[in-house]
């Protein structure tokens, strides 16, 4: 160790000692700290246990140690804190043997706000002496023990001590983590609500998602099914479970995939009405734009929902026997219908704008992969998402109007005085789809794009605050 108290050092204490593994502690014999232990001795290190009964604290990993704390302490610069934080109060006893070490906090809580203070703070200020670094929290004991993959190989730290976290970073980088320096220890808190967080950034659009299927759903079993059984006295109720589901997963669907897209617009018609964009968004506006990927996703896994339930889902037995029934009844009295060539031509017009809407979705789903994305140029990328996308949302609108066609005519499609189901979910993207072919008419899209290159309308906007604002 060096003189300075404050320096840290994982170098060997004598030159006996250089040929040996790196020794690293760990205070905590749980799973987590189990797991550590294995994947360190895997990457080269020697490990040692801090213990209160180092002689019963159960199997550990072969090739470890397991002694006192005190003397666990003194074996090694680096020392792995796997211990819950109401057990943290005899580490205060520990600080001479502490004084200049390295101590990596993994603790979690339980909930957020818990304590008025995060745990890696109160370790530090219960050891004053040592270099408290936050990290490896945000992983699991099985990825530790089986080693990082795709969906958990980054490793947040944070701490006061450049070098501490240097070598915290090193112990990460040869386990085959990555790591993400997020500065200093008062980021501990922020990491340590991370584990607690579920979906975070899938909220709003999941309750988006349920939201609109749940109004759809029962405004459609009230327009169709209650309907006709205290009108007509028939019981339709079997459509409840196909049929009905069927008309409300592409209503969801387009206006999902709409609500991508509106928030651009917005943003561009507030652009244009500031006459800068060296303005803040409203906090809502952002956030909304923020999770526009998820709500394509899941506009997705509904269209993906409607074809299932269109193509592959086998028809009900008493439908078939129904239309067989049908077609004798026809056959027998001989009656033939004349082949009505407007309707073919809807029909097919039909079918093809859904199956390009299909496809153009699928497009922007695979392109919304990391892996993909990550190929793409921005160019491209901005390319798929909103050229497409648009074109996407015009073949699926007009998939819409095709299957309405002239029924919004008809007194019968509107039972109870309410509005058919389509209708209502034509509405977000019309809005839309008008609105961006306004934004696309030369006087006002070279508007736009002045105000995007930085030309503000109100010239109050000096150059040193818009390089802030940018």
């Amino acid at each position: 160790m060096s003189k300075n108290p404050e320096s840290v050092s994982l170098c060997p204490l004598n030159s006996a000692a250089a040929t040996e593994p790196e020794p690293l502690c760990i205070f905590g014999t749980g799973d987590l700290g189990r797991s550590l232990g294995q994947r360190l001795l895997q990457s080269g290190y020697r490990v040692v246990y801090g213990s209160r009964k180092p002689h019963s604290c159960g199997p550990l990993p072969p090739g470890t140690q397991a002694m006192s704390h005190s003397a666990a302490a003194q074996s090694a610069a680096l020392v792995f804190i796997c211990i819950h934080r109401e057990h943290y109060n005899f580490l205060e006893t520990l600080a001479p043997q502490l004084q200049g070490k390295v101590l990596v906090d993994v603790s979690n809580n339980l909930k957020k706000n818990l304590y008025p203070e995060a745990n890696a703070e109160y370790l530090q200020r219960l050891v004053p002496g040592a270099h408290v670094v936050k990290a490896f929290n945000t992983l699991s004991a099985w990825t530790l023990q089986n080693g990082p993959s795709d969906a958990n190989r980054q490793v947040y730290l944070c701490g006061n001590s450049a070098e501490a976290k240097q070598a915290v970073a090193e112990t990460a980088t040869k386990l085959g983590f990555t790591v993400l320096d997020r500065g200093s220890l008062c980021a501990a808190r922020e990491l340590e609500d991370f584990p607690l967080q579920l979906f975070p950034e899938w909220r709003l659009p999941l309750r988006i998602a349920v939201g609109l299927t749940a109004f759809f759903y029962f405004y459609l079993l009230i327009r169709i099914v209650i309907y006709t059984y205290v009108q007509k006295g028939d019981d339709i109720s079997f459509r409840i479970m196909v049929s009905l589901a069927n008309k409300v997963f592409p209503i969801v669907s387009l206006i999902m995939l709409s609500l991508c897209y509106l928030p651009g617009v917005i943003a561009a018609f507030l652009q244009l009405y500031r006459g800068t964009k060296y303005r803040r968004f409203p906090d809502w506006l952002d956030r909304w734009m923020l999770c526009r990927k998820q709500l394509g996703l899941l506009a997705l896994a509904f269209a993906f929902l409607h074809v299932l339930y269109t193509l592959i889902i086998p028809q009900r037995y008493y439908v078939r026997n129904r239309i067989a029934g049908s077609t004798i009844l026809l056959i027998k009295e001989n009656k033939t219908s004349a082949f009505d060539s407007a309707l073919a031509w809807r029909s097919d017009s039909f079918l093809s704008t859904g199956i390009l809407g299909f496809g153009l979705y699928v497009l922007l789903g695979i392109t919304s992969l990391p892996s993909v994305s990550n190929a793409l140029s921005w160019r491209e990328f901005s390319f798929v998402q909103s050229k497409l996308g648009y074109l996407t949302l015009f073949f699926c609108t007009l998939h819409t109007y095709l299957y309405g066609w002239n029924k919004f005519l008809k007194p019968t499609s509107y039972p109870w005085y309410t509005l058919p189901g389509y209708l209502l979910c034509l509405i977000v993207p019309t809005v839309v789809l008008v609105l961006k072919f306004l934004l696309l008419l030369p006087c006002m899209d070279r508007s736009l794009t002045r105000i995007r290159q930085g030309w503000d309308r109100t010239n109050k906007v000096d150059d040193g605050e818009k390089s802030l604002l940018a």
